[in-house]
């Protein structure tokens, strides 16, 4: 008998659900004290730029980090990043990068920290308290800018501008249960907390502009909303280290290998591109992939008769690791860049904000 996963899940909420009041209690009591000054927010001598969400999980928000920071590379700026490190296998204040080499494993930092200064090149930490990392960073790195990853709950660290980020399609097709607050629904916190951010990004993803629902219309009228969605460049050999234009890969029938929070957007890719995507092994998020599961994953390769295995980019920074396991296997990862529908307005807002002083 096949296990209906979405019922167990969705029993599983349902079961979480006396601990919402509990939840939405304590986030309430924490943001009353940071808007009374009662919990003080730290300023560091460079400009801050925090990306965040109201979710867990696939809003897109390593994308948008990266984009921030080849913007600001491009604008002269001396630019880090920081983040917490989610899954990664240590604590406290990590030096992941000091812009010419890494000088951590994936597993120490985790693996958006390891994609984001792969795909920029510059300093970049990891630590749990924002406002010990970013002094730390400062006095190790030299820059005049951070760019703070997945900080919108983070609010010891003053920042100069917060941009939020959501995923389209959560705002239009989340159930009453995923739209509520964690441990049941999938909200950090309420949606009143937009007032805090001064950009809001849309992210569509691979799916068409649709309007914002008419019962969150209110939380979003009076910001600036900017929509954006990602672009497909092409496949990228993680062994060779050579770049394939989409087109090469139209009919090829290849073992798909996801662990993100949400994968549905890439599997969405794969078929816009043809891409035969019917043989998936789908992993949790942060996945940190052992020798067992390469053997797992040779013997589906095998199994199924494919030409090759597909993966995110998130997952490839950590399969980059057993190339000698998958020397017979060609292993490729979507490249994909995040683009605004309308860029030009996005960039002058974004320089609009950090011009005008923001008190604590």
């Amino acid at each position: 008998m096949k296990v209906d996963k979405r019922k167990i899940v969705d029993g599983l909420r349902l079961a979480a659900l006396p601990l919402v009041p509990i939840y939405a209690l304590i986030t309430a009591i924490r943001n009353f004290l940071f808007d009374a000054k009662i919990f003080p927010s730290t300023k560091v001598d460079a400009t801050v730029i925090s990306v965040g969400n109201l979710t867990v999980g696939g809003s897109g928000k390593t994308p948008l980090v990266v984009y921030l920071t080849n913007l600001m590379k491009q604008s002269d700026k001396k630019v880090a990043v920081l983040s917490r490190g989610y899954g990664r296998k240590s604590t406290g204040f990590l030096f992941v990068s000091d812009g010419n080499q890494l000088i951590t494993t994936v597993e120490e930092c985790g693996d958006e920290i390891y994609q984001t200064v792969l795909e920029c090149s510059v300093p970049a930490a990891v630590c749990e308290s924002r406002v010990e990392g970013a002094k730390q960073l400062l006095a190790k790195a030299g820059v005049d800018t951070i760019i703070l990853d997945d900080a919108f709950q983070h609010r010891w660290l003053f920042r100069d501008l917060d941009i939020l980020i959501f995923e389209q399609r959560f705002l239009l097709e989340a159930s009453s249960l995923r739209r509520t607050f964690l441990p049941t629904g999938m909200l950090r916190e309420d949606f009143s907390s937009i007032r805090r951010a001064d950009i809001i990004v849309l992210n569509r993803k691979f799916s068409g502009r649709k309007e914002i629902p008419g019962r969150l219309q209110k939380y979003f009228e009076t910001k600036k909303v900017f929509t954006a969605h990602y672009s497909a460049k092409g496949f990228f050999d993680i062994k060779k280290k050579t770049f394939y234009e989409s087109k090469e890969f139209e009919g090829q029938n290849s073992l798909v290998i996801s662990g993100i929070a949400n994968p549905h957007s890439f599997f969405n890719a794969l078929e816009q591109l043809h891409v035969d995507s019917g043989n998936r092994m789908v992993f949790r998020d942060h996945k940190f992939y052992t020798r067992e599961d390469i053997q797992i994953i040779r013997k589906q390769f095998y199994a199924t008769n494919v030409h090759s295995v597909i993966t995110t980019q998130k997952d490839a920074v950590k399969l980059m690791q057993f190339t000698k396991e998958l020397d017979d296997i060609d292993i490729y990862y979507l490249k994909i860049e995040l683009q605004f529908d309308n860029e030009k307005d996005f960039i002058k807002e974004i320089f609009k904000k950090l011009s005008e002083p923001k008190t604590k």
